[in-house]
Formats: structure tokens, C-alpha cells, sequence
């Protein structure tokens, strides 16, 4: 006897929450090493205020079975001057002071709004499936008024199955700022230590050199740190009040709904100045999923972060904390890429995926975008950019004359 039509035809639905969503199939489908894909961030990120409007999941099924899922982020007016470098900030400022609406945009975002691109998925998508996904976007993103649609920060490898229907869609690519992973190779902290180039290992022994000696200053790793979470707000501000680009701000809310179930998948690096208090100076949030690990936020006193090395010494216990728990990488958030470099990370390049449902914006996007977006990962990456190729001389004359093959 042949299936049914409705054994076969695919079918999309939006839910609403991932409380919708159940968990064996939350936990089948996410990345098994990938901390920001927990069930329990995306719960945390519900239950806070840290920039989205609200968040949706599209599904799409074949009879029974869950074929795939891509979480979405919804801004109804997201304030462009919070999410460019700070010189195109300045360019904005008289804007925002005359005209504030015209820096607000509603906007889609689809993936993980904290982290990595993926589409859920138990195996490789079919062009089926992705046509359904993306024409599934594009109808959602118009019932709800959003007119820019962003595929956030997806791998290569991530968004190689959706190229043609993205495509197709009107979709076009631009470069996104890299990951920052650091594989862990060694046995112990001491061993990851010595194994780093010269520089880098000295530099590593200078920073832990100049943090001993300040006595009162411990680190200390905390599970639940719902207590810490009016101090951690006090100091994650100082990080972002010095940051270039803003487009989530963590609150109590998402912290607290965190640590509320505390346990080792999630555990706090955590500073105290024991002479001024026992007051908490720096903290790195650190998160655990099979064999990966994620310094997901930071916090720092800059009254005494850079005299007592507070940035490096939190990420130097976050690493061998990593360590102990027998992961296999760590990933740190995208910024600071000189200092996460000499840490021994490798840069993971990743893209958008742009659009916008009404011609004229869309084209104007697609010219202006890729070419700002170039420019601020520039800034960002600065001598850390992959270098060029270059072409073997075919004359004396052309030595050293660049090639002109893509980055």
C-alpha cells in the first residue's frame, strides 16, 4: 500500500515558543557540542529583554517526523546606530538627534540570535526542505511587517544547502565577523601554556605574573550565580558601554533564568577582590555541551582590569576549566581578536545571508552592505585578517605586484 499525501508532502508551522517545541526533538536535532544551542539558553533568552521583540521557530515536517528547524529573532524597530563600528556612529548621530525613527528598522533575524547559524536538522537538508524554509521566512517575515531578513552568522558548510533557494529568494551573501575557537589539545593548563609559541607564552606568564600579584584578587568558579547577578550587570555594562556594536544586551532576566536550574553545563569564572569587600571585579560566563565550551559574556572593573589583568586572567581560568571538564575547544565571543589569537584561537569564518522583501531597499542593501560590513571587519580583525594570495612573478619587474584573486 503507497503512503499517504500526508505521510509525504512536507508541511511548515510556526510555533510561537520553544516550550511548543519538545524537547527530544530540541535534543536530537541541536548541535550536541555547541553551548549556545541549549535547550536552556534559548529558554534563558525567552524569558529575558536582551533585544529581540519576541522569537518564533519554523518547523517543518513530514508526517510525524521534525525534518528541520531554524529559530528566528523578531525586531520590530531595531536601532541601527547600536549596531555599526563607532565611527559610522558619529556619521549618525545628527540623524538620531532629528529624525530617531529613521534609525529604526524592523528586522528578522534567523539562527541563533546568540551564536552560531545552523538549520536544525537530523540530516543533510533537501532542496525540498530548504525551499520550504526560506519561502516559509520570506511569508512569515511579511505577516509580520519585517521588511530586512538576515541568515545570521552562518558557516560556509552552514549555508552551502540553502544557496540555491536563498538565492533564488533574492538573498545576497557579505562577510560577518569570524568565531574565535581555541582547540584544546593538552592535558592540563601547564601543558597548553608551554605549548604556545614564544611571544604568546610569555606574554601568557607576564599577564598570571601581574594578577598574583595582587593577593586580595581569587578566582573562583560559581554554579549558581543568581546571588552575583546584580554585581555581573554592573560590570557587563562597563564592557558595553566601551563596545563597538550593540545588537543584544544580556539583563536579569535572561541571567537569572540561566542559573535557576545551576548544574555543570553552565558555570560562572568569577573575580573577587577580597581587600575592597569580596566584591566581584571581573566575570566570564562560561557554558558546557558534550565536548565544547563557550566564554559566552564577559564583565570587568577597568578601574583594576588592565593593571591586574582581569580580561586575560578570566579567559586563562575559563581555559583551564575547559580543560578539566575534558572539552575538546572552547569558542569566546566576536571581538578582542588580537588577545583570543595569542590564546591560540582560530578564526571560523562565517556570512550572512541579506534581503529585503521590496525591490528598491533590497537593491540598495545589496550595493551598500557588503562594502560597510567589509570595512567594519577590517577595523575589527586588523593585522589578523587572512592574508591575501599572491601571484609567482612572471617578470622581475611584477615581484610582489598582489594578485588579484578573492580573499
Amino acid at each position: 500500500m503507497e503512503p499517504a499525501a500526508d505521510d509525504t508532502a512536507c508541511r511548515v508551522e510556526v510555533l510561537r515558543s520553544i516550550d511548543f517545541l519538545p524537547e527530544s526533538v530540541w535534543h536530537e536535532l541541536a548541535p550536541p557540542d555547541d553551548p549556545l544551542w541549549s535547550r536552556t539558553v534559548f529558554e534563558a533568552m525567552e524569558a529575558g529583554t536582551i533585544g529581540p521583540d519576541s522569537y518564533a521557530y519554523l518547523v517543518v515536517r513530514r508526517g510525524p517526523r521534525t525534518e528541520a528547524v531554524l529559530p528566528l529573532a523578531l525586531f520590530r524597530n531595531l536601532r541601527l546606530d547600536d549596531i555599526v563600528g563607532p565611527s559610522e556612529r558619529q556619521l549618525l548621530a545628527p540623524a538620531r538627534k532629528l529624525a530617531p525613527r529613521l534609525l529604526r528598522v524592523p528586522m528578522l533575524f534567523c539562527g541563533n540570535f546568540l551564536g552560531q547559524g545552523h538549520v536544525l536538522a537530523s540530516r543533510p537538508l533537501t532542496d525540498e526542505v530548504s525551499r520550504l524554509l526560506v519561502d516559509a521566512v520570506l511569508r512569515f517575515a511579511r505577516t509580520e511587517r519585517l521588511g530586512t531578513v538576515v541568515f545570521k552568522d552562518f558557516t560556509p558548510a552552514g549555508l552551502n544547502p540553502l544557496r540555491t533557494a536563498l538565492s533564488s529568494a533574492g538573498f545576497f551573501p557579505a562577510r560577518s565577523m569570524p568565531d574565535t575557537e581555541l582547540p584544546l589539545s593538552t592535558a592540563s593548563f601547564d601543558e597548553y601554556i608551554e605549548q604556545l609559541p614564544a611571544k604568546p607564552r610569555r606574554n601568557a606568564r607576564s599577564n598570571i605574573r601581574k594578577f598574583a600579584a595582587h593577593p586580595g584578587l581569587r578566582m573562583e568558579t560559581v554554579e549558581d550565580f543568581r546571588p552575583l547577578v546584580p554585581q555581573m550587570l554592573g560590570l557587563y555594562r562597563q564592557v558595553m558601554d566601551r563596545a563597538d556594536q550593540r545588537l543584544d544586551v544580556l539583563d536579569a532576566g535572561f541571567l537569572t533564568a540561566l542559573a535557576a536550574s545551576p548544574g555543570p553545563d553552565r558555570r560562572l569564572v568569577a573575580c573577587f577582590d577580597g581587600e575592597h569587600g569580596d566584591r566581584l571585579v571581573a566575570f566570564l560566563l562560561c557554558l558546557f555541551s558534550g565536548s565544547g565550551a563557550t566564554g559566552a559574556r564577559i564583565g570587568l572593573d577597568y578601574t583594576l582590569a588592565h593593571e591586574a589583568r582581569l580580561y586575560h586572567n578570566v579567559h586563562y581560568a575559563a581555559i583551564r576549566l575547559a580543560l578539566d571538564t575534558g572539552c575538546r575547544h572552547i569558542r569566546f565571543a566576536q571581538t578582542a581578536y588580537t588577545p583570543k589569537v595569542e590564546f591560540g584561537c582560530r578564526l571560523i569564518q562565517q556570512s550572512y545571508a541579506i534581503t529585503h522583501l521590496r525591490p528598491l531597499p533590497r537593491a540598495v542593501l545589496r550595493r551598500l552592505l557588503p562594502a560597510a560590513l567589509a570595512a567594519a571587519r577590517t577595523q575589527a580583525l586588523g593585522p589578523h585578517l587572512p592574508a591575501r594570495a599572491t601571484r609567482p612573478p612572471s617578470r622581475p619587474d611584477q615581484k610582489g605586484v598582489p594578485s588579484p584573486c578573492p580573499e
